[in-house]
């Protein structure tokens, strides 16, 4: 595996210490090697039409009633500071702190009454459509690793699978997505993840991503002391294939956003130096990097934004978090409509559950998985809509619930997969829907 030093960071509230790099060759998978990853695509055949997921995972629970379901009617102790604002779409209206995404309203759909959750801080749910509490041996695959096994790379050069969100020792939201019962060469190319008996590559460090000449010149450096140690000779086709992709200027493009005008990073969001993703790049960075990603051949990319586990401060936090993440989504969305992408590449943003209707005592909300929010763009369907509703303090679905899966049978349509007729073989070479037959595409979307 190829490793880019980065800094010390422990700024999650589980005061687990991270060390902060990024890590090019490695999977994050108990060892298993991007050979491997081609190995196992050679074999499975697969080419469709090259269409992508970019999934946000909002890590914590974000406050659903305080973003895009702003309760005017509740009491005070349930309402909050943040008051709502029109859009662009006659009869909707969301958080003041979204005014740019207020903007493009008819580019999105809100989900507004999102089921099924439990009180816990897993990802899985937000990366497969599963429960924690549905166990199957080896686990259930995520979307990512499901699109790897079906559809295999959209270009050789290319993993399938990116997950941005860097995993954080035993911290189960920070997961970028397991391959589950799929095995670990269907799991992601993980550039944020910790690993160790590391190939450093000289010369080069997380702050110098940005340098362009700096990055290729390093990989240079290495691809050279590779052919004169005679390391290319030994290697087998699939190694020599997953070298060659670890080094190439396309992988070396795609995460280069130094490349793209100033202007569109400056739509984007530079981020800040003291906001930044454990193990990974700027919180800002990693929209414009999903989208160069998804351009480049990837078929979905996992990302985790911020953390949003506001147990107090949840009105401060949230006027620093939110207007940052209306900067990223809505310039992310606004970039794919331009290039054409908007029926190519979905776009879901979500979190592992709601908040609690009732502000407590730190001025926070508490965990509440009776009901959650999510927004999608993108994947040809139809937006400028709300989807459900909650009743009137914002703690439970008063119309219209819909549950994780149902969502997840929505985004593979998008992909052109029917999840209620496609199966996997689990580990026992049982087939394995990719969601449960009585949950449909959502009608709503087209």
């Amino acid at each position: 595996m190829l490793t880019i030093p980065g800094n010390q960071s422990s700024d999650f509230c589980d005061g687990v210490s991270r060390r902060n790099f990024l890590r090019i060759g490695a999977l994050g998978l108990g060892g298993v090697s991007l050979a491997d990853l081609f190995c196992a695509q050679a074999q499975a055949g697969h080419r469709l039409p090259h269409k992508s997921i970019i999934m946000i995972f909002l890590p914590g629970g974000p406050p659903h009633q305080d973003m895009f379901d702003i309760k005017t009617d509740a009491p005070v102790e349930i309402r909050g500071e943040f008051n709502p604002i029109s859009t662009n779409v006659p009869g909707i209206q969301i958080g003041e702190m979204f005014p740019r995404l207020a903007g493009m309203m008819d580019k999105f759909t809100v989900i507004r009454s999102m089921v099924g959750a439990i009180d816990s801080h897993w990802s899985l749910q937000c990366l497969s459509g599963r429960s924690p509490r549905e166990k199957v041996p080896g686990g259930w695959p995520s979307m990512g690793a499901v699109l790897s096994k079906l559809n295999g790379p959209a270009d050789p050069a290319v993993p399938p699978f990116v997950g941005l969100a860097p995993k954080m020792g035993h911290v189960p939201w920070s997961d970028p997505g397991k391959p589950g019962f799929l095995g670990p060469s269907h799991g992601p190319f993980n550039p944020n993840g910790a690993g160790k008996d590391d190939m450093i590559l000289e010369g080069i460090s997380l702050d110098r991503l940005q340098d362009r000449k700096g990055l290729l010149d390093s990989f240079d450096r290495f691809r050279r002391k590779a052919d004169i140690s005679g390391l290319m000779e030994g290697m087998d086709t699939f190694s020599q294939q997953a070298f060659g992709v670890l080094t190439s200027s396309k992988l070396a493009d795609a995460l280069d956003i130094e490349k793209e005008d100033p202007k569109l990073r400056d739509r984007y969001g530079r981020g800040s130096a003291n906001l930044q993703s454990d193990g990974g790049p700027k919180l800002l960075d990693q929209f414009l990097m999903a989208r160069r990603l998804v351009e480049a051949g990837v078929r979905c990319v996992t990302l985790a934004f911020s953390r949003w586990d506001w147990h107090g401060n949840n009105f401060k936090r949230g006027r620093e978090d939110m207007p940052m993440l209306d900067q990223g989504i809505t310039a992310l969305v606004e970039d794919l409509h331009q290039r054409g992408l908007e029926k190519d590449v979905t776009v879901i943003t979500w979190g592992e559950f709601g908040r609690t209707p009732k502000i407590n005592s730190n001025a926070g909300r508490d965990h509440w998985p009776r009901v959650s929010c999510a927004l999608l763009a993108g994947g040809g369907m139809n937006h400028g809509q709300v989807i459900g509703s909650t009743d009137r303090l914002g703690g439970e679905a008063e119309d219209r619930p819909v549950h994780f899966q149902e969502v997840f049978a929505s985004l593979y349509r998008s992909m052109g997969i029917d999840a209620n007729r496609t199966t996997v073989n689990d580990l026992n070479g049982r087939p394995r829907y990719l969601v449960e037959n009585h949950y449909k595409p959502l009608p709503e979307l087209g």
